[in-house]
């Protein structure tokens, strides 16, 4: 049985989008300064970044919130330890400098590996831990006020078992949790250096694969203080092809959950490496009909089989045409229209295919369930016979009991009793008229496009930045959603008996909000079809809510860099913002599956002034749920927006 699995009763194939629902920016909006601003030029080295570490370091989120208390840290351009600590009343944020980590002595041994950003993983509103980015990792312990306490300084040493040409490197600290007894484990990911070093790419020969070491690493409590630098204990290792995504840990099952865009599996059980072809090796593919070997070709396949019927429909009717012989008497036809159902019977006609002298199958349906219900004293059937031609049209005109409603198909998926297995769903051929008033609206649309007009009225910019004229590509505008696969790796064991993966892959349209771990289980946003399917762990995954549409909204956006989530509540899709554009952050709201519309907002919150927007976590006071943005210049407050 698959591991995701959407519940139909939760989907809403009758919404209709989202209605702008503005909020008042001064309300819910608050602006202050940093004295100590971040940058995201300090990662530097000598070797070239792969298509993976840039990704990564695009969506590293350089703000970490504590999911127990209203704390939150980041670290400055000058590897400075910056508290923030949120006032439960008046929503004010103070700062404060926790510790200024020392700056590593580059030499040029080191400057050959690419150092990560600086990162930082909260284990309770007192314990922190802090990742320089140059391969050394310091525990602190944080007080009310004042600076926070260093405990101790570790590093990861590598053993030889693990075949990497570097004993120490670069790590990202991803999560770390007291799961008892008297232990703290952490969740790091480094770029693996094997031993035998590829071969630099060529114009024939592509990139050398990259692959990434991620590391349950363990510390004993209470910490002893030490000046030394000490060795951190492995409790268990995994090797991937990219930067887990999201990780998060499941006290009941005791595991770490790991979510990427390829398996974590243990040294033993790592795939095999791909075999690439040499150009001596690849073979042409024929086309249809062609043969390349000189020999008789053979018959061409059959012809697939029209469709039995063509639809099309209006706001309240629904066109069906099937074709049928032109000699067929109209006696023959018995039709008969049912609230719910449809029946379509014609004698003598043909049930089969049978012979090539036969290539339609006029379909025969008896109480045929139909998708919603009809009007069936004004629905009517007509014949159309040609007699210069071989068929006819018989056109069946159902009158939509519900006025507005779209149909996604005619039937439901049931084949009544006596007729033959359910033929699949017939895609809709679109009416002249609605394709002209379509064809329109996108006329109006791409002239605001380019002239440079703001379409919506709402100042929220002037069309798509010049650079990317010409560059538009419609197969990316409809591909939303990072395909990944899910691994859970045992908290404290080693062994290979400890992994297992969920059913993969799976697009993922949105991760939890940082810092919603304490009040919310996990859950995943999925792609299904143009909808966002909530997929919530209890005992398994379990589909709880939609976000219908979700897909075909976030497909435009084109700077998005943060899309998490707060339950079935709300949807954020945060754009990165720079010196002139973007810098919003669209929130769409959950609707039940039986609404047609939901809400949508959209706030101004990086850009400008504030700079690239670097960092985003949720924090909850007194049963209110406050977002944190920290962009390069500024921390923007959002209250009242969940």
């Amino acid at each position: 049985m698959p591991t995701f699995t959407p519940d139909r009763s939760l989907l809403n194939p009758k919404f209709d989008g989202y209605k702008f629902s503005p909020l008042e920016y001064d309300e819910v909006t608050s602006h202050y300064s940093l004295q100590h601003r971040l940058s995201q030029t300090n990662a530097s080295g000598r070797a070239p970044l792969s298509f993976q570490e840039v990704q990564s370091r695009v969506l590293h989120n350089h703000l970490v919130v504590c999911s127990q208390s209203r704390r939150a840290v980041y670290v400055d351009a000058e590897l400075r330890v910056i508290g923030v600590d949120l006032d439960e009343a008046t929503l004010v944020p103070t700062f404060r400098v926790l510790y200024e980590l020392p700056q590593p002595i580059q030499t040029d041994a080191a400057q050959t590996l690419q150092r990560e950003y600086p990162s930082a993983a909260f284990v309770d509103p007192t314990s922190l831990l802090v990742s320089d980015g140059y391969g050394t990792l310091y525990a602190f312990r944080v007080g009310t006020s004042g600076p926070a306490e260093l405990l101790a300084a570790y590093e990861l040493s590598i053993p030889t078992e693990y075949e990497s040409v570097q004993s120490s490197v670069p790590f990202r600290l991803h999560q770390a949790v007291d799961p008892g007894p008297q232990t703290i484990l952490a969740v790091l990911s480094s770029k693996h250096y094997p031993k035998i070093t590829p071969e630099p790419p060529s114009k024939l020969r592509k990139a050398p694969p990259v692959n990434f070491d991620i590391w349950g690493v363990q510390i004993a409590l209470p910490i002893a203080s030490s000046a030394d630098v000490q060795p951190l204990s492995i409790a268990w290792h995994r090797r991937g092809a990219d930067v887990p995504l999201y990780t998060a840990y499941d006290a009941s099952r005791k595991s770490f959950l790991l979510v990427g865009s390829a398996p974590y599996l243990p040294l033993a059980r790592a795939p095999a490496p791909v075999y690439d072809p040499s150009p001596d090796e690849l073979a042409p593919i024929p086309r249809a009909g062609e043969n390349l070997d000189g020999t008789s070709s053979p018959a061409p396949p059959d012809v697939q089989k029209p469709p039995p019927y063509s639809w099309t429909q209006t706001s309240d009717t629904v066109t069906l045409a099937i074709p049928l012989p032109s000699d067929t008497p109209t006696a023959h036809i018995k039709v008969a229209f049912a609230p719910r159902t449809l029946t379509v019977l014609v004698e003598g006609a043909p049930s089969s295919a049978s012979s090539p002298d036969v290539p339609v199958v006029v379909p025969r349906y008896t109480l045929r369930p139909l998708w919603d219900g009809i009007q069936p004293g004004t629905s009517v059937w007509t014949f159309d016979r040609d007699a210069e031609r071989a068929y006819g049209v018989l056109a069946l005109h159902l009158d939509k009991a519900h006025e507005g409603t779209r149909w996604p198909q005619v039937f439901a998926q049931y084949a009544g009793p006596g007729e033959a297995e359910d033929e699949g769903e017939v895609p809709e051929t679109l009416d002249p008229t609605e394709l002209y008033a379509i064809r329109e609206s996108l006329e109006k649309y791409t002239a605001a496009l380019r002239e440079g007009t703001d379409a919506s009225g709402l100042g929220l910019g002037r069309g798509m930045p010049s650079l990317a004229e010409g560059e538009r590509d419609d197969e990316v505008d409809l591909s939303v959603g990072k395909a990944v696969c899910l691994t859970w790796v045992g908290a404290l064991s080693s062994s290979k008996d400890e992994h297992r993966d969920d059913d993969t892959p799976l697009e993922i349209l949105s991760t939890p909000f940082p810092g919603s771990s304490g009040s919310l289980p996990p859950s995943l946003v999925a792609k299904n079809g143009l909808d966002g399917v909530v997929y919530t762990l209890r005992e398994g995954w379990t589909h709880t809510a939609t976000y219908s549409a979700l897909a075909f909204v976030l497909a435009s956006k084109r700077d998005t860099r943060f899309v998490h989530h707060v339950g079935h509540r709300a949807v954020f899709a945060f754009e990165s913002g720079t010196q002139d554009l973007g810098g919003n952050v669209y929130i769409y709201r959950g609707a039940g599956p039986k609404e047609n519309w939901a809400k949508q907002a959209v706030l101004k919150v990086g850009g400008g002034s504030a700079g690239a927007l670097l960092g985003v976590g949720l924090v909850k006071t007194q049963d209110k749920v406050v977002v944190l943005c920290l962009c390069e210049g500024e921390l923007v407050v959002l209250r009242g927006v969940v």
